[in-house]
C-alpha cells in the first residue's frame, strides 16, 4: 500500500511589508507623517530623517515612478487598519431568508404572532419567506390561502414590500417579502 500523502503543517509564509530597510528602491518620494511633500530623495536619506523622528518609513505606492513612501507609525498605523477592518465586518449584515409557516385555518391571535416574527425579521434586514401548509384536502383551498398570504402583505406594507406574489409550490403556497428600503407614505383619504 502507498503511504498516504502528508500535508505541509507549516503555517503560510505571509508576505512581509514593505518598511524600513525593506525597500529596495534608491530613489523616494517621501510624504511626512503630517503629509507634507519632502521631494524625491535618496533612501538612506529617508531611513535616516525617518528614524531621527523615531517613526517607521513605510512604501505606499510601488507603481509609481519613483515609488512613494510615507513616514509614519507602522504599529499604529496596522492597527487602526485592523480595526476599520474589524469595523466593517461587523457592520456587514448577511441578508438571511427567514420562514413564517401557517395554515390557512389560523386563528387571529396565532396570526398576530405570525406577524409579529415577520416583522422583527424584516426590522432586522432579513428576507421573510411566508409559507402556507395544506395538508390533505385542504389544497382544494389554495384561493383561501390566497388571500390569507395577501392580507399579510397588506398588514405588513409598512415595514415590507412584495418580493414574490403568492404561487403554489407541490402542498405550500408560498410569498417571499423583502425589507423596505425607504419608509412608505400613506396617502390621507378624505
Amino acid at each position: 500500500m502507498p503511504p498516504r500523502p502528508r500535508f505541509d503543517r507549516r503555517a503560510p509564509v505571509r508576505e512581509l511589508p514593505n518598511i524600513n530597510e525593506r525597500i529596495k528602491y534608491p530613489q523616494l518620494r517621501v510624504v511626512d507623517s503630517d503629509g507634507k511633500q519632502l521631494g524625491v530623495i535618496d533612501r538612506l536619506q529617508a531611513l535616516e530623517i525617518a528614524s531621527q523622528r523615531e517613526l517607521d518609513l513605510v512604501l505606499v505606492s510601488e507603481k509609481a515612478n519613483p515609488p512613494v513612501c510615507r513616514i509614519m507609525d507602522y504599529g499604529k498605523y496596522k492597527f487602526e487598519q485592523e480595526k476599520k477592518a474589524k469595523e466593517a465586518r461587523k457592520k456587514s449584515h448577511q441578508t438571511e431568508v427567514k420562514e413564517v409557516k401557517m395554515r390557512y385555518k389560523i386563528d387571529k391571535h396565532d396570526y398576530d404572532v405570525r406577524i409579529g416574527q415577520a416583522t422583527k425579521f424584516l426590522k432586522s434586514g432579513d428576507k421573510v419567506k411566508c409559507t402556507v401548509i395544506f395538508r390533505g384536502r385542504e389544497i382544494q383551498h389554495s384561493n383561501l390561502a390566497e388571500t390569507l398570504l395577501l392580507k399579510m402583505a397588506n398588514d405588513l406594507e409598512e415595514q415590507s414590500e412584495v418580493q414574490q406574489k403568492p404561487k403554489r409550490e407541490g402542498r405550500n403556497m408560498i410569498m417571499f417579502l423583502s425589507p423596505r428600503k425607504t419608509p412608505l407614505i400613506k396617502k390621507d383619504s378624505e
